[in-house]
């Protein structure tokens, strides 16, 4: 089972990737909006914002996140740290229900160059 630190760390290295990100990709990460992660087998929310390409993580909160983030993800911890490793295809992760995501439409339209 992956840790809170291991957790902030996958958060961070997709931060990264992020601000690396071009083209179709780079305009889905020029959103401006509120973020929480739940994980759900560690009972932790990080919150924060998607700004500037970046995620800016502010908070860990213990249980689900207490205010509704524009962006939502809920998962496990082992789940978030593969996902960014690429070792977990997101869509087929979302799909089956692995992964949660919820956003505003427009939101999830633009999210969707992520992929």
């Amino acid at each position: 089972m992956a840790t809170i630190e291991e957790c902030r760390a996958a958060l961070e290295k997709l931060s990264d990737n992020m601000a690396g990100a071009q083209g179709h990709a780079g305009e889905a990460t020029a959103l401006d909006r509120s973020v929480s992660c739940h994980v759900k087998d560690l009972d932790v929310t990080f919150v924060g914002r998607m700004r500037d390409g970046r995620i800016e993580v502010h908070d860990t909160l213990q249980g689900p996140p207490a205010e509704k983030a524009q962006i939502r993800l809920a998962m496990t911890g082992d789940d978030l740290v593969a996902l960014v490793a690429g070792e977990l295809n997101f869509a087929k992760a979302w799909g089956s229900g692995r992964v949660k995501l919820e956003a505003g439409f427009r939101d999830l339209l633009q999210l969707r160059k992520l992929l």
